[in-house]
């Protein structure tokens, strides 16, 4: 027992260490390289000491995405941003079209369109839509074994601001005979 103690101890002691020299050196988007700790003092050797900044690193925080588009913002309005398939089979396959227009005075870029689920898969432009133009994102919901109420949304990103637009998907699906 007071083994497992012991190296519980050593555990936490060692993950305290990992943890200061991480929130010393601060956020760092690349790779860690550590720097050996300078000898100890003496008071033969001691000078004054100077504290470093205080870090502004949150290990619970993620770090920021890096911005999925880039270029200048546009505006884009969707012709409705949610559909109800009703109710639909099992094992079915559904479409829908979710028609949108470039309301803004630049090129519309969409980076990405991704579902919330697997059972969802969405088609998009990959070419920039023209100021005044309109499109469609292809949203097929292939519900396989699910059952009763869903509800799935499709993540759009792209040049706009905000720059993730959502749209959701509904269903109620009726089990297959």
């Amino acid at each position: 027992m007071k083994e497992n103690i012991k190296i519980a101890l050593l555990a936490v002691i060692a993950a305290g260490v990992v943890f200061m020299a991480i929130s010393e050196r601060g956020e760092n988007n690349g790779p860690t390289t550590f720097q050996p700790l300078p000898p100890a003092r003496t008071a033969a050797t001691a000078s004054p000491v100077t504290t470093a900044p205080k870090s502004t690193f949150d290990p619970l925080t993620p770090p920021a995405a890096p911005p999925e588009t880039s270029g200048p913002s546009t505006t884009v309005s969707f012709a409705t941003m949610t559909h109800d398939f009703g109710k639909v089979m099992q094992d079915s396959e559904n479409t829908y079209r979710f028609k949108f227009t470039n309301t803004g005075k630049e090129p519309l870029v969409i980076s990405n369109v991704q579902a919330s689920c697997g059972c969802t898969a969405p088609n998009y432009p990959k070419h920039p839509i023209k100021p005044g133009e309109s499109d469609e994102i292809l949203v097929e919901y292939r519900p396989g074994k699910q059952e009763g109420q869903q509800n799935k949304t499709v993540t759009v990103t792209a040049n706009t601001e905000p720059s993730q637009t959502i749209l959701n998907i509904t269903a109620n699906v009726q089990k297959s005979m």
